[in-house]
């Protein structure tokens, strides 16, 4: 935090305000993605995420008023974290209801690829005001101002997009869903007809399975393991350690590179830099080639490895001296930023799309606010505990997430489902669920049939 931070809000306990700040907007966040998913249900995935993002920038508003109360800012923090959970919990969905399935996972992705150009672009403007304006309130203002402009180009993009084409089909307004599936695939050819009668027949299935029983449908075996899948990946994401490393770089490189601010601002500022580009590198060239299962294994156990190096490093040579970091400190934070890179590769993006694509469409806002929610409490918990985990055991912190790094790869390898290549309908057989369905025939179907009626009329027979 910035002097002039210190100076407006007048407190002493640097550590307490840190964490309490950024875990309070993990709260509000937690509480929105858990508890969004009536709003969407009802209201639609497009205007609840553009109601979301109005909550945010009033958020951001209280935290940018010249206050010189901690308790007024704090309010503002939570405000956006409800705008933050909220959007986080829906957009996911949209996008795999929206995403053809052979680049949904690039797609789904990209929300972890805008989470890195943020972070970069947040890591770059406090270098920047730190290093080029006086101890001013503008000096903190600007970066925290700065967030609303990404939320209204999210909200006011959205009047230029349909709804979600599986939520219209959901609620029966077929018309709408098939305009909207036309205008996304920018085409009404028979493929188009065959991936609508896919999910018409997905829909109908589901109801005749659960008999419009939405609680019990939750404690159906497939769905079940499902929840619990959802909720795993993203506590694995958060227990990475990676999110505490985006959240909290200056303190963290300051273990290795000494209490220069300056330069572990700069540090902080590449680490975010290289985010953007690996997860873009990922996206581009290699989501849809490599399977997500694999990808998460391997992954895991390479964070693994060098997150070891990285705390043998530390404690058997001098990373930092009175002049400066040493060869061993500078090759502690090049390790760290080869764990940022596989990070970016694997579990950055991965649980975006695989917990959006899992569900079924009756229960997907349901599921998702389950996984993103879990996101948000421990985003929320180790954001809380984060900064005293470094106070107290400096760089012994990366050995903690050494092991956990070790419990995720096992979990996936033993319980996860490959989900690449599969469309949202073929989830249903993939988790053997009541409402599985032969997706093939359900294609044939709509391939042969000459328009939009006689595709839903051939749904009805299969």
């Amino acid at each position: 935090m910035t002097p002039s931070y210190e100076d407006d809000f007048r407190y002493t306990d640097t550590t307490t305000v840190s964490a309490v700040m950024v875990s309070l907007q993990n709260a509000g966040a937690f509480i929105a993605a858990l508890g969004i998913f009536p709003i969407s249900e009802r209201f639609g995935r497009k205007y609840t995420i553009q109601l979301a993002m109005l909550i945010f920038c009033i958020g951001v508003t209280l935290e940018v008023v010249p206050s010189h109360s901690l308790v007024c800012f704090y309010i503002g923090r939570v405000i956006s974290g409800f705008g933050l959970g909220a959007s986080t919990a829906v957009v996911p969905a949209y996008s795999a209801e929206m995403s053809p399935k052979e680049i949904r996972g690039k797609l789904g992705g990209a929300m972890q690829c805008l989470f890195a150009l943020g972070v970069m672009i947040s890591y770059w403007i406090d270098y920047g005001v730190e290093t080029t304006l006086p101890a001013i309130s503008k000096q903190w203002q600007i970066p925290v101002g700065l967030q609303m402009v990404p939320a209204a180009v999210l909200g006011l993009g959205l009047l230029t997009v349909p709804e979600s084409t599986r939520w219209l089909a959901k609620k029966g307004r077929i018309e709408e869903a098939w305009q909207s599936l036309k205008w996304i695939r920018a085409s009404d050819g028979p493929e188009v007809k065959a991936e609508f009668t896919e999910i018409q027949i997905g829909l109908e299935e589901e109801l005749r399975a659960t008999e419009g029983l939405k609680k019990r449908e939750l404690l159906e075996p497939a769905n079940r393991y499902r929840l619990a899948l959802a909720f795993f990946m993203f506590l694995a994401q958060q227990c990475t350690g990676m999110t505490s490393l985006a959240y909290f770089g200056p303190q963290f490189f300051k273990t290795i590179v000494g209490s220069n601010n300056s330069q572990s601002l700069l540090i902080t500022g590449l680490f975010g830099a290289e985010k953007f580009v690996a997860v873009t590198v990922y996206l581009l060239f290699f989501s849809e080639m490599w399977g997500r299962k694999p990808t998460l294994v391997i992954s895991a156990f390479l964070m693994t490895l060098c997150f070891v190096i990285v705390t043998i490093l530390n404690h058997t040579t001098v990373a930092v001296t009175a002049s400066g970091p040493t060869n061993a400190g500078r090759a502690t934070v090049a390790m760290i930023f080869l764990t940022n890179a596989v990070y970016q590769f694997s579990w950055g993006p991965l649980p975006w799309p695989y917990c959006a694509e899992i569900f079924p469409t009756r229960i997907r806002e349901v599921g998702v606010s389950v996984a993103v929610s879990t996101q948000w409490l421990f985003n929320f918990m180790f954001s809380l505990v984060t900064p005293y985990m470094i106070a107290s055991w400096g760089s012994y912190t990366f050995l903690f997430f050494a092991g956990c790094d070790i419990a995720m790869g096992l979990i996936v390898f033993f319980f996860a489902k490959e989900t690449k290549g599969k469309s949202l309908e073929e989830m249903e057989t993939l988790f053997h669920s009541k409402a599985a369905f032969d997706v093939t025939a359900a294609r044939n179907k709509g391939l042969t049939s000459d328009d939009v009626d006689g595709a839903h009329v051939g749904a009805k027979d299969a």
